[in-house]
């Protein structure tokens, strides 16, 4: 994944559409189907007014994100940018952070896949047999992976075809079926009592909405696989979050239109929204057509999600250890298939012990990972624009040091909400990876060609400033 050594490129690259679908695959997951029902919980219709506000919060972010990727071509995303700006150390916590969201991610998946089909299939609201299935899909994904990850390109595709195309329909049917009186009440009447159940509120609703739009930062990792990436990633954050922030808001709005305040008790929000707003108006057989098609097409989305993050979460691990030296030989081991065989077994094991845990927990962990990773790129982003180092190509920040000192306040207002758990996870895994760190055999080859490649990157830009510079004074 992450190459900074002269290798041969990819031979096709992806353009700036594929790069938009990739990430809008990448954002939309298992929340943006599960999770309507928790928000409107503790905010009511206002949960519209807090999800624009959310993705507010996280444009900012991501337009870190956009600045630091116009800065370098390489992939990796969060990790790599740390590595670079702050050395070898943070760059393998944040590393192991990346592979742990990964985990995480996949785990969460797992779970709303199998709670929506709990939904209609009341067989897995068995305890072993949940177990059964969690393991199940687990092993299949590593099968998978093993020997067939061919069908990557294929499931991501089918999966972003299918969740954009339930979302817009769920949108543009339910639009004809919204009532009026369900926008009422427009924010809970114990979130009114004072400035701190408000404050308690306000809190509970944005840590589920912040989920929904995580996945952008994953969008850098593949930047060797595009076309002109320090131009196009930019863009395509930027228009990734616009068009995710205008689908969620007009979901959120049709949901409580169709709902009310039905909508905080339903387990599958979308499906049983739209099924109950059409039974009613229609007929109870349209109405079960329309739940049919709402959970069919998020079986199919959550499960696109799923595989990918089974095939993209061992690559990141294994090209620590192949491409950095950052983890020991033997994590990068690959098959005769090119399969990273001992990541996807970590990587599944850690996935199977997570996947006992429940869904919104490991949502809360999800955004604990991209926290951690969020707090070291935005000081990244404020290092480099003081020392001038490695200037942006093709996207500049506004604002100088506005932009990141506000993001780097809204990530830090985040670590508020998390439970006592949440944050005792995520210590001990940073403590774990530390002290892992000292014990790995270190090989300076590897950092020397990291600190040359660097070197080269500087001589490069103060060449180009140079050039640009005589052009100026000629004209």
């Amino acid at each position: 994944m992450v190459i900074i050594s002269n290798q041969k490129s990819v031979p096709k690259k992806l353009s700036f559409i594929s790069i938009y679908f990739l990430g809008i695959n990448g954002v939309i997951g298992s929340g943006t189907f599960l999770l309507p029902s928790v928000i409107y919980r503790y905010m009511n219709l206002s949960a519209v007014a807090v999800l624009l506000c959310t993705a507010i919060t996280v444009s900012l972010i991501a337009l870190c994100y956009a600045d630091l990727s116009s800065r370098f071509t390489g992939s990796g995303a969060a990790w790599l940018y740390s590595y670079h700006a702050f050395g070898r150390f943070t760059g393998y916590e944040l590393g192991i952070f990346t592979w742990f969201l990964g985990c995480c991610t996949l785990s969460a998946e797992i779970v709303a896949l199998l709670t929506t089909l709990k939904s209609f299939l009341p067989i897995f609201n068995r305890p072993l047999i949940y177990g059964v299935a969690a393991f199940g899909l687990i092993v299949l994904f590593a099968v998978i992976n093993f020997f067939g990850r061919g069908l990557v390109k294929l499931v991501n595709n089918v999966s972003a075809a299918a969740k954009i195309l339930t979302l817009i329909i769920f949108i543009v049917v339910g639009v004809f079926f919204i009532h009026k009186a369900n926008f009422s009440p427009v924010i809970p009447q114990a979130a009114l009592k004072g400035p701190m159940p408000f404050i308690h509120h306000f809190g509970e609703a944005f840590t589920p909405i912040f989920y929904l739009f995580t996945g952008f930062s994953f969008l850098p990792i593949a930047a060797k696989q595009m076309k002109n990436p320090e131009k196009n990633i930019p863009r395509v954050l930027i228009a990734v979050m616009v068009s995710v922030t205008i689908l969620d808001a007009l979901m959120m709005t049709v949901a409580v239109g169709l709902s009310g305040t039905k909508l905080g008790g339903y387990s599958t929000p979308l499906a049983n929204a739209l099924g109950g707003a059409l039974a009613k108006g229609l007929g109870t057989t349209i109405g079960k057509w329309g739940y049919a098609f709402i959970i069919f097409g998020m079986l199919v989305s959550i499960f696109g999600v799923a595989f990918s993050a089974s095939f993209n979460t061992p690559s990141l691990i294994a090209s620590m250890a192949n491409e950095h030296g950052m983890l020991p030989k033997f994590i990068g081991k690959k098959n005769k298939h090119d399969a990273p065989w001992v990541g996807i077994l970590l990587t599944s094991i850690l996935s199977a012990l997570f996947a006992t845990q429940s869904y919104l927990f490991l949502v809360s962990c999800t955004v604990l990972a991209s926290f951690i990773q969020y707090v070291p790129s935005i000081l990244a982003v404020i290092k480099f624009e003081h020392s001038n180092e490695y200037p942006t190509h093709g996207f500049k920040l506004p604002g100088k040091y506005l932009i990141p000192i506000f993001a780097l306040l809204v990530s830090c207002y985040m670590v508020t909400n998390f439970t006592a758990k949440t944050l005792l996870v995520g210590t001990v895994i940073a403590i774990l990876a530390a002290a892992a760190y000292f014990f790995i055999k270190k090989d300076r080859s590897y950092e020397e060609q990291h600190m040359k490649w660097l070197e080269d990157l500087r001589n490069q830009d103060k060449k180009e400033e140079q050039l640009n510079k005589s052009s100026v004074q000629k004209n």
